[in-house]
């Protein structure tokens, strides 16, 4: 006995404690789903990116029998936006959830096109908590959680693939400034009223004149062009920019949108506005010469108190010192220099001194001398327009000519020639309603419905709700097997059973740590926000002009008129931070 025991005492062990020893037979990883990414269609081809990332995902996976059975990858998606944010990859994290999603590992063909700066250390746990492995390249094999090395390497990674976005984007915005300097080069986009895009003849790159590319360069439009001349001129002779805008619609010259609708589809095309005159009265490049980075593109935290959200793009005007124009002219002239400065100069004319004319503000932000009670609060119903103010002798009414529309507008088919709404009526409905609405009898209801009202606040909360239960009965179930294995049961007719229970467990919690907290407020905010608006009652029955004006604005009082059925929808914002949170009722 001493000398089996010597010889192998693991198996006398396991012979004395009834263990049968199974050996583990490695069956390779199994069915896997691949994850890729590339940036816009104009800078990469989709096809090509996509076949060598999962070419590569495959290569690394197979001799250790990987299969990739379900690929997700994303087009046109920046490596700074949240997985949340981008379509497949919002698509995957929503599968990790399904229990017969037919995979349990995930691969990718290049980590730095994935994961830029701290997104893997978010994304990382999630995976985990549904027992999903992430094979990765870089690392040479699975990503141990657990392994400090693996969780430094990751961290290194993200800060590469931030730092070489930013190169790549410095590298080429100095060569297309380059370019416009140097050879007054169309950097695409769409074409400046007046012209349009054609072809330039073979590409100067090498590579490119392979593959069959061809520059683009401006050629005058010339009847638009004559548009252009027209603005210019009677801009210079005295005419604003509104004023210019109804003249060419009632000579029915078509304005931008209507010219080229198939580059303007985000634009109605119903007629000029003092907008458009204005854009092409700022527009350098009817001088002939070439200018780039007039407006650039700026990455914004789409929550400041939330890092994780990630950014989003806005474009802004470039300060005059950093716009690039090129050293000789780069395409035919609409206008002339002397024209075009002689335009400029007049136009900061008449801002000297901080005047708020037409061009700095608009017409809702011109000193009055008369208070507005609904000033910029009441809307058409038809039109959508803001109704001006129109004192009569025998009150004060709100109206919307319908002679103000453009010409060709959808809205002047059912548009009467004007829409009025008397203040006083208008005024004594929506008193009473905010009376009712913040009497202290019908706060709590108030509050309640301004709650509800926010978007995704039932369906987070419900989705919380569900996660909670299933906590709840997987808690409940472990207790029992407990209980159980107390009273005497075999805990090995359990395991099973117990793996299940703990596993669900697992599922739950991730998924209540793992969803964020829907963007909504508290009722104790919506508490806290009508106290600071003081005694609404009394300021209400005060009925004067400036006081019921500062309430209004307070919260945000909106009131859409419907002349057809004398009715106006009445909506108010009682919490100033939260846009989708409002109250509303009829009047």
């Amino acid at each position: 006995m001493t000398v089996e025991i010597i010889r192998n005492p693991w198996a006398t062990l396991d012979n004395m404690l009834g263990v049968e020893v199974v050996e583990t037979i490695d069956e390779g990883i199994g069915p896997m789903a691949g994850y890729g990414r590339c940036s816009t269609e104009d800078n990469q081809d989709p096809e090509t990116s996509r076949g060598w990332q999962f070419g590569n995902a495959r290569k690394f996976v197979g001799p250790l029998g990987g299969v990739v059975t379900e690929e997700f990858f994303d087009i046109g998606q920046s490596r700074s936006v949240p997985w949340e944010r981008r379509h497949e990859a919002s698509r995957l994290l929503a599968a990790l959830k399904d229990p017969n999603r037919g995979w349990n590992a995930v691969v990718v063909g290049e980590g730095t096109r994935c994961w830029f700066g701290n997104q893997f250390s978010l994304i990382a746990p999630r995976f985990a908590a549904y027992g999903v492995d992430l094979w990765v390249p870089e690392l040479g094999g699975k990503f141990d959680p657990r392994n400090p090395s693996h969780k430094m390497l990751m961290s290194v990674l993200g800060g590469m693939s931030e730092s070489e976005r930013q190169h790549v984007q410095a590298r080429v915005r100095a060569a297309m400034d380059a370019q416009v300097v140097n050879e007054g080069r169309h950097q695409g986009g769409r074409a400046p009223y007046g012209y349009t895009v054609v072809d330039g003849g073979q590409h100067p790159n090498p590579r490119k004149a392979a593959e069959g590319y061809h520059l683009r360069i401006l050629e005058v439009d010339e009847p638009c062009a004559e548009a252009v001349r027209r603005i210019f001129a009677e801009y210079i002779s005295g005419r604003g920019d509104r004023a210019i805008a109804t003249g060419l619609n009632r000579d029915g010259i078509p304005c931008p949108s209507a010219r080229r609708p198939d580059q303007n589809r985000h634009r109605p095309g119903d007629g000029w506005q003092g907008s458009t005159v204005r854009a092409i009265l700022d527009n350098p490049r009817y001088t002939g010469y070439a200018f780039f980075g007039r407006w650039t593109r700026h990455e914004l935290l789409l929550d400041p108190d939330d890092v994780a959200a990630g950014y989003v793009t806005r474009f802004r005007k470039t300060s005059p010192e950093k716009v690039i124009r090129s050293r000789q002219p780069a395409h035919p002239a609409i206008v002339s220099v002397e024209v075009f400065t002689e335009a400029q100069l007049l136009r900061r004319s008449k801002s000297v001194g901080g005047l708020k004319t037409a061009r700095k503000t608009e017409r809702a932000e011109r000193p009055t001398k008369q208070t507005y009670l609904f000033r910029g609060r009441i809307r058409c119903s038809v039109c959508g327009r803001k109704m001006e103010a129109s004192p009569r002798k025998h009150g004060m009414y709100y109206r919307c000519p319908a002679r103000t529309l453009a010409p060709g507008s959808p809205a002047l088919a059912s548009h009467p020639p004007a829409i009025y709404l008397r203040e006083d009526v208008i005024q004594d409905a929506v008193n009473d309603w905010l009376g009712e609405v913040f009497a202290p009898a019908n706060v709590d209801r108030t509050v309640a419905k301004v709650v509800a009202s926010q978007p995704g606040a039932a369906v987070a909360q419900n989705g919380r709700d569900t996660a909670k239960q299933r906590l709840a009965t997987a808690e409940a179930h472990m207790n029992r097997f407990q209980e159980a294995i107390k009273a005497g049961i075999d805990p090995a007719a359990l395991v099973e059973a117990m793996n299940e229970a703990q596993a669900a467990r697992a599922a739950a919690r991730a998924e209540l740590e793992g969803t964020p907290a829907p963007n909504t407020v508290s009722d104790a905010e919506i508490y806290a926000a009508i106290d600071s608006l003081g005694d609404v009652g009394a300021v209400l029955k005060e009925a004067k002009t400036e006081t019921l004006a500062a309430l209004y604005q307070s919260v945000d009082l909106q009131v859409l008129y419907t002349h057809t059925a004398h009715e106006a929808d009445v909506i108010i914002k009682p919490v100033g931070r939260v846009n989708n949170a409002h109250d509303r009722g009829g009047t």
